[in-house]
């Protein structure tokens, strides 16, 4: 019998899980049936109960319902606590366990993608949202020397500091106070790669060698990317390798088994030009 899964959001048009996990189970002889569903703003919940009514037995869970389906969770797994937010959802004997793999796949993307170890390394996440917060506990478990935040808005920087404190210990601030400081990898976690903004922040920022990350992904060079180049950095990522690291995560999680991730990352990566 053919199990199924879905991705929820909205919008949903553009998501590119179905092929993702469609791709995996081919690779890994699973039969399941993975769809995409664009949920009501007003109707996150009744949409999920509905899906587990029919047969459903997983969900991953984009924007805008990731906090959502965090409140829904009656099993939520620390990731998930921590991050407040959920991606991955699990039906199993009336219960909705969830976790949030956002964080994990980044880790994944840098260390075994792009062959570049974070322990003790001095690591900058620029911005102080929910992507942040879903990447700081798996960051921290590698043992980076330095995990500094940085956001415009310096208080809410410090809020993860207070919030993690039993987890990680964060250097945490506004940009300006960077200055003189040199990071080895520079994640932008903020949404300036949707909005083509550029980041206040200074060139001495990159270590040489350093890696610049964004976490959005197909979208060529974004400014932070072309503002890590204008600064001598030829290490240079977006998100696709994350997004199909997390895809995978979720996918061990429900059936067991692990994908290879390599050809479905060759297979979505847009050149960064």
């Amino acid at each position: 019998m053919t199990d199924r899964y879905a991705v929820i959001g909205n919008p949903i048009g553009h998501s590119k899980s179905p092929l993702i996990h469609s791709a995996f189970a081919q690779a890994t002889g699973q039969d399941i049936e993975y769809t995409a569903i664009e949920g009501p703003l007003d109707g996150f919940k009744a949409t999920v109960e509905a899906f587990i009514a029919a047969g459903g037995r997983g969900m991953n869970v984009t924007i805008p319902f990731k906090l959502q389906a965090f409140e829904i969770a009656t099993d939520p797994m620390e990731s998930a606590r921590l991050a407040g937010a959920v991606n991955a959802l699990k039906f199993e004997g009336g219960r909705i366990h969830a976790q949030n793999f956002d964080g994990l796949g980044l880790v994944n993307d840098i260390q075994r993608n792009l062959g570049v170890s974070l322990a003790g390394k001095r690591v900058l996440i620029c911005g102080a949202g929910g992507a942040t917060r879903g990447a700081i506990l798996p960051i921290a478990m590698q043992k980076p020397a330095l995990i500094a935040i940085a956001n415009r808005t310096a208080d809410k920087a410090h809020g993860l500091k207070r919030d993690f404190a039993a987890h990680a210990t964060l250097q945490t601030g506004g940009y300006d106070e960077l200055v003189g400081e040199r990071f080895d990898v520079v994640l932008n976690a903020t949404s300036t790669g949707l909005s083509q903004a550029d980041l206040p922040l200074a060139a001495s920022a990159f270590a040489p060698g350093a890696l610049a990350y964004e976490l959005v992904y197909g979208k060529g060079l974004t400014p932070f990317l072309k503002q890590a180049q204008a600064a001598g950095v030829t290490r240079i990522a977006d998100g696709v390798g994350m997004l199909v690291e997390q895809a995978a995560e979720a996918f061990e999680w429900w059936r067991g088994v692990r994908p290879d991730t390599q050809p479905v990352i060759a297979r979505f990566t847009v050149p960064l030009v």
